[in-house]
């Protein structure tokens, strides 16, 4: 375990209070790194053993799910407001693309990277299971339906 640990003493207790709600202490692995990314904005090498430390697993099985899920970064923070661009067939058939594009040339950034000011961090999502609402875009985890340019500057506007 690193000397600094990067868990602070709220985030084990948080990850501690899954153990009452799951059969076993490994069965809170996906809660665990999602607590992890919230507080911290990703999940750093650094916290694996940690991690694995506190569920009683091997590092490995923690890096596994990591590299499993592309929902956990592990290189970088996300930008505070995570925009997930919906690319399924309803929402390409309604001009995803563009609007995808839009929101890059707004942001200066490609998916998958965040604003310098870590504002923002865009991704794209194979479905978000919202196509009666097509196009869609899933900000952290309120989902904005039927956008438009205009949708995006309004967007954009409120969370600025």
């Amino acid at each position: 375990m690193p000397e600094k640990s990067l868990l602070t003493d709220d985030l084990r207790a948080a990850i501690g209070g899954y153990f009452l709600r799951y059969p076993t202490k490994q069965a809170t692995l996906l809660p665990a790194l999602h607590a992890v990314q919230e507080k911290l904005g990703f999940v750093p090498p650094e916290a694996v053993e940690e991690i694995a430390a506190l569920l009683d697993l091997q590092p490995a099985e923690v890096q596994d799910a990591l590299s499993f899920y592309g929902f956990f970064k592990q290189d970088r923070p996300l930008g505070k407001y995570r925009m997930w661009v919906c690319r399924s067939i309803s929402c390409e058939a309604r001009d995803e693309e563009d609007l995808l594009q839009y929101l890059q040339e707004k942001l200066g950034i490609e998916p998958g990277q965040t604003t310098p000011d870590g504002r923002f961090t865009l991704e794209t999502a194979e479905c978000l299971g919202a196509c009666d609402y097509a196009p869609a875009i899933l900000v952290n985890d309120v989902l904005h339906e039927e956008m438009t340019r205009a949708k995006i500057d309004g967007l954009l506007d409120a969370l600025e």
